[in-house]
């Protein structure tokens, strides 16, 4: 028997975000809007979803804050 399964962390890009200043790059931009779960899958379909979360993330360096 083979079994394939897998676990880890999915981002979901949402839209555009606000314009605001990174805290480490220090860059005004437009950020991106993100979703971020953990899944596991079983033969690459999700099974279950956890730890939902909405985060914006900057353009430049890739830093994500909370919403």
């Amino acid at each position: 028997m083979f079994l394939v399964f897998g676990y880890g962390t999915k981002r979901q890009h949402l839209g555009s975000g606000q314009t605001r200043t990174c805290p480490r790059c220090h860059n005004t931009t437009q950020w991106a809007r993100m979703r971020e779960f953990k899944q596991f899958t079983m033969f690459f379909v999700p099974v279950a979803r956890w730890q939902r979360r909405q985060l914006e993330q900057c353009g430049i360096c890739g830093t994500a804050v909370g919403i």
